[in-house]
């Protein structure tokens, strides 16, 4: 696994950090199979990156053309370009811009881990969704803390029953583009379209062959993806939280495993974050399920009179 170090030094620090806006300070204190070998074949090396790229365009808009040029010879370079066009015209084929969606993201650290649960719907299109993540128990098993309601929207992060002094009733609002991961941990729950705009970035990308999600034929890709230069397949206008994550991290590669559906679209997705620090390593692992696409999709902004503006003090829960 690569190591994914914060810039400013110590991931403990960079940890605690990201925590105390979002989830991640509440949930502080708490505790396949393959295809023929022909098939294997094609969906290999270059064609595998872009069948990724492709499936991660089609949510997110973006142009994957522009994040896939070929690499090795002129052969590779031709498979490259007819796996591309049966993903493009699958997954265009198929792809909804909504779709309901399940989040987990565990840590590990010291021997300590916790998993946060989301569950919810989104839309690809507004790059809008909500969410309602449920945090595990204090470590000593005895607290349980109220499920936090999150409205994800471009540039922010809306959030309900937040704790840390904060109103039942008030929303609290958080920039993401001035997050130092770009929310990519800090609300418990990756942005879906951050998770899909990840992939842009993909490299070094192995097919592994059929499975099954949930009664549906995927198809399993294990890769890396560059965090830099998937925030520059973005449009400018939508790539703030992304490209502040690019800026954020020493290192911008991260481990994912994908997989598509034989329409060529994203089912799920996990990515693997890791803090190196001067105590325990930490580690992040956060998955999004994609599944029910064409779902109604409702989020209605707060209001400024509900939106709290107040000290959030870190480490008070619910």
């Amino acid at each position: 696994m690569v190591v994914q170090q914060h810039r400013s030094g110590g991931g403990a620090r960079a940890v605690c950090a990201l925590a105390a806006m979002g989830v991640m300070a509440a949930a502080a204190g708490c505790s396949g199979g393959g295809g023929d070998r022909a098939a294997a074949d094609d969906r290999a090396g270059p064609g595998a990156v872009e069948a990724v790229r492709q499936a991660a365009a089609v949510l997110t808009g973006a142009d994957a053309g522009g994040a896939s040029s070929a690499e090795g010879s002129p052969a590779q370079a031709g498979a490259t370009a007819d796996a591309g066009t049966r993903a493009d015209a699958g997954a265009k084929a198929g792809a909804g811009t909504t779709a309901k969606v399940n989040t987990s993201m565990e840590t590990a650290a010291g021997g300590t881990r916790v998993t946060i649960r989301g569950r919810g719907t989104y839309d690809f299109r507004s790059r809008s969704g909500r969410l309602k993540v449920v945090l595990p128990q204090d470590a000593v098993g005895k607290e349980e803390h109220l499920p936090i309601t999150e409205l994800l929207a471009p540039g922010a992060l809306y959030m309900m029953n937040r704790g840390a002094g904060v109103p039942r009733d008030k929303w609290v609002r958080i920039d993401t583009t001035a997050l130092a991961d770009g929310n990519l941990v800090t609300g418990g729950a990756t942005d879906p379209m951050a998770a899909a705009e990840l992939l842009l970035g993909a490299r070094a990308v192995t097919y592994l062959g059929e499975s099954d999600l949930a009664g549906v034929t995927v198809r399993h890709y294990r890769g890396t993806t560059d965090i830099g230069r998937a925030a520059r397949q973005v449009p400018a206008a939508s790539r703030g939280a992304l490209a502040a994550a690019a800026k954020g991290f020493r290192t911008d590669t991260v481990p994912f495993d994908a997989y598509l559906d034989e329409q060529g679209r994203l089912r799920k997705v996990r990515h693997r974050f890791s803090f190196a620090n001067e105590g325990p390593a930490v580690e992040v692992v956060s998955t999004t399920l994609l599944y029910g696409f064409g779902v109604p999709v409702s989020v209605k902004i707060p209001a400024g009179r509900d939106i709290y503006t107040g000290e959030i003090r870190q480490g008070q829960q619910p």
